[in-house]
């Protein structure tokens, strides 16, 4: 039996490589709305990030989410995001 390849992406906060599944899809959609994807399934361009304020955080400081999207992404959708983590969790 073949072991399955595990799909790796690295977590704009932390910068550190993790199973695909371990992390929480960060995406813009095409009207441009920024916002979590929990499920992973949602359209548009993606980033990711650990299930983790702390990350979230850091990726906020250093404006990393918004280089990926190239876009300015509001406080507010950032609180929103920290809350929808605080409450996956």
């Amino acid at each position: 039996m073949q072991t399955r390849k595990i799909p790796m992406r690295m977590c704009t906060g932390c910068g550190q490589m993790k199973p695909k599944r371990e992390l929480v899809r960060v995406v813009k959609s095409q009207a441009g709305d920024v916002s979590l994807d929990l499920t992973g399934k949602k359209a548009g361009r993606g980033a990711y990030i650990c299930r983790d304020r702390e990350c979230l955080q850091k990726a906020r400081k250093a404006r990393r989410l918004e280089k990926a999207f190239s876009c300015r992404i509001p406080d507010e959708i950032y609180d929103k995001m920290e809350e929808e983590l605080q409450d996956s969790e």
